[in-house]
């Protein structure tokens, strides 16, 4: 009786319990029940239409796998930040034409280029609840046996959702194999860079302001969906024609101020503020500080191996700022976790659901799974040192052959018992990655990341060492460097038509191969097979286990009126909030938005405060237009709230009270990069493009005036 109270208690906690207003990552099915609290904000919208994302606005938000964006006219114009189109700027860049540089604008339809063949987005047209589907032939099974149901009945799913061709479907994991829903997507395969300014406004700041306020970051950009004549999803062609989307944001020409409404619709990428308390210290004391200096070191080599080089600089571009960003991330996540003493604040709330669970009778079967979860991540930290450095030792073009092997062992069984993202179905996107490599990859850069790798990957405990690794990269530094060379000189994979070929190929065909890449893959996947199988099987107990310690954490967080929203998992999310300042530390108070002043207060001349004549000429004239803020009387460049955000948030649309669109999201405050595992509303901030911003640069200082008469704009 008493398991049936606590499930009945998990339910009641996902219709909502008591939240802050500006906490919450919530799916939209969850959102009509929270009405009186989105009304109590100020959403003057209809709380229940917000449920159905296949009408506005939640149409108009889409998911660039990594990003997110939104529509804003009815041509397929794409809205988005820089930094989410900084892959296919740095695609289309060259020495002699440096879009990172100089910026992008197409004068017409004919001149948008193409974001790359791998370049994709989704439009989400279906969110429906199949736990009892995926789950059906997994109960009474453990381990790998449980995992092994719960993927076959994902694939299952999968494919019946993708007889309806142009559709991507996925299944998404709520509150920890609690619940599972069923995605489908429409899946854009021509996508264009249309507008990007240049760097130095894009990304203003770089790394010294990224997770920082005051920001004066001109961080968006412009993409087109195309699909084919018939208006189904296809492949760039020059006679595509631009997409028509089920729904537009219109751009607000309103005022911004402190206090507003403000809702952030997205797709966050993950949090993880319902994992146990051994699982935030490994965070904090092992893996967050091991990231930190595995980033640091990578981003140094990379640096070193491309001095000199433009081209080289070119190529690596997208990759140094990834990795820049992650590391500033992870800092700041190291930072605030430690700060806010998250081990020791997660280890008392655990205890005390423990003691709450012990008090609860007929809760025994569910303690016995909790310490069955615990020993299960016990033995998991056991080697975290190897199952961190392994995917170090696989970048670039090595990485390709390990795919390419993989691929054609997977080729051999039948579709439905692939592994997943070797199916079919990620065959298009497998060689639009293989295509896109030719401009992202340097034999002497790859080399050279890969030396320092293996430098921890040598110091591993020998019980750790992996033997097939250690036959292709030997037993130590002086004979990794050696070995890199030939396997680098042996190679014929650099070449796209080579790698397209191989794509081809059977596994009989790539083990005859004489080439030197393809064969130390070859040598390296009975390992990574092995490993694999190993993490499955964890997988599965984990997948078993932890619904038991959900429905405990839950019910018990209902008794205390806490909030209950799953962690994020890259589905479509909203959040909703103010536009709100911040009092970071003592004496300190930040207002919640930043001017043009403060370009010319931060410009150096040299990156990344360099900011462009044009704009610092634009700001001087001061002419503002109907940009301009009535309040303080100048140009508004970034806005900060109180919205609940993370990564894969990046390019979210920011909704006012009628759902107009008045920001783009890109970034959060360093004192709320740990939000991603603890929630702290005092702290908890992001920060998003003015719209108003955005429309100036387009009117006054990088002109795009047919982007403002698509988006029905005015023109000054």
């Amino acid at each position: 009786m008493r398991m049936r109270c606590l499930t009945a208690a998990l339910a009641l906690a996902l219709a909502g319990g008591a939240v802050h207003a500006d906490e919450g990552m919530w799916m939209p099915s969850q959102l009509p029940q929270l009405a009186a609290q989105l009304k109590a904000a100020g959403f003057q919208g209809d709380p229940a239409r917000l449920a159905d994302v296949t009408a506005d606005p939640l149409a108009a938000v889409i998911s660039l796998g990594g990003c997110t964006a939104s529509f804003v006219s009815p041509q397929g114009l794409i809205v988005t930040n820089h930094h989410c189109a900084m892959g296919a700027i740095q695609l289309n860049s060259t020495p002699e034409r440096n879009l990172i540089q100089d910026g992008f604008n197409a004068a017409t339809l004919a001149d948008e280029v193409s974001a790359g063949p791998a370049a994709r987005a989704w439009v989400t047209v279906g969110f429906t609840p199949i736990t009892d589907r995926i789950l059906a032939h997994a109960r009474g099974k453990t381990g790998r046996a449980y995992f092994d149901a719960v993927e076959a009945a994902k694939k299952a799913a999968v494919a019946e959702c993708e007889r309806d061709a142009g559709y991507r479907c996925s299944v998404a994991d709520m509150y920890y194999g609690s619940e599972f829903y069923l995605i489908k997507q429409l899946e854009l395969k021509d996508i264009r860079l249309v507008y990007a300014p240049p760097e130095a406004i894009g990304n203003y700041g770089d790394e010294i302001d990224n997770f920082m306020w005051p920001r004066h970051s001109g961080d968006f950009a412009f993409y087109r969906a195309y699909v084919g004549k018939d208006g189904k999803p296809a492949a760039y062609s020059p006679d595509n024609v631009p997409y028509v989307p089920p729904a537009v944001l219109p751009v607000s020409t309103a005022p911004v101020k402190a206090g507003d409404f403000a809702m952030v619709a997205g797709y966050p990428g993950v949090t993880f503020r319902l994992r146990t308390a051994s699982e935030f210290a490994t965070q904090v004391d092992w893996l967050l500080p091991t990231r930190v200096e595995m980033l640091d070191g990578l981003i140094r080599t990379i640096d070193a191996a491309t001095a000199g080089s433009e081209a080289k600089r070119v190529r690596y571009a997208s990759t140094v700022a990834s990795l820049k960003n992650n590391l500033k991330r992870a800092q700041g996540e190291l930072d605030g976790l430690r700060r806010s003493d998250a081990v020791r604040v997660r280890r008392a709330d655990e205890d005390a659901m423990l003691a709450w669970l012990a008090r609860q009778p007929g809760s025994k079967p569910m303690q016995a799974e909790i310490r069955a979860l615990q020993a299960q991540l016990d033995a998991q930290d056991a080697t975290r040192a190897r199952d961190f450095i392994l995917p170090f030792l696989r970048p670039g073009l090595l990485g390709a052959a390990v795919q390419l092997q993989r691929l054609a062992y997977e080729r051999s069984k039948p579709d439905a018992q692939r592994e997943s993202g070797y199916q079919q179905r990620d065959e298009a996107l497998i060689e639009g990655g293989l295509k896109q490599l030719q401009k992202r990859f340097d034999p002497e850069v790859e080399k050279a990341t890969l030396r320092y790798a293996l430098e921890r990957y040598f110091a591993l405990p020998a019980a750790q060492r992996v033997p097939e690794f250690d036959a292709v990269f030997g037993a130590n530094a002086t004979e990794a460097a050696q070995r890199l060379d030939a396997l680098y000189a042996g190679t014929r994979l650099g070449d796209e038509s080579v790698r397209l070929g191989a794509m081809r190929q059977d596994a009989a065909q790539l083990a005859a191969s004489d080439d030197s890449l393809l064969r130390a893959a070859a040598t390296l996947q009975p390992a990574l097979l092995r490993l694999e199988d190993a993490a499955k099987q964890r997988a599965g107990e984990l997948l078993r286990l932890r619904p038991a310690y959900m429905r405990a954490l839950i019910a018990y967080r209902k008794t205390q009126g806490r909030a209950v929203y799953p962690d994020a998992n890259s589905t479509l999310r909203v959040s909703y909030g103010k536009v709100s300042p911040l009092s970071p530390r003592d004496g300190i108070d930040y207002r919640p938005l930043t001017t043009v002043a403060g370009i010319l207060e931060k410009h150096t001349g040299k990156a990344p405060f360099d900011a462009p004549m044009p704009l610092r000429e634009a700001i001087a004239k001061g002419d503002f237009g109907s940009t301009m803020d009535p309040q303080l009387k100048t140009q508004t460049v970034d806005f900060m709230t109180n919205l609940d955000t993370t990564g894969g948030n990046s390019g979210s649309p920011v909704l006012d009270a009628q759902g107009r669109l008045i920001g783009l999201n890109f970034d959060s405050n360093w004192e709320a990069v740990s939000a991603s595992w603890m929630f702290d509303p005092r702290y908890k901030r992001a920060i998003h493009v003015d719209m108003r911003y955005l429309r100036w640069i387009l009117a006054k200082v990088y002109p795009a005036p047919r982007l403002l008469r698509e988006m029905q704009l005015p023109a000054e």
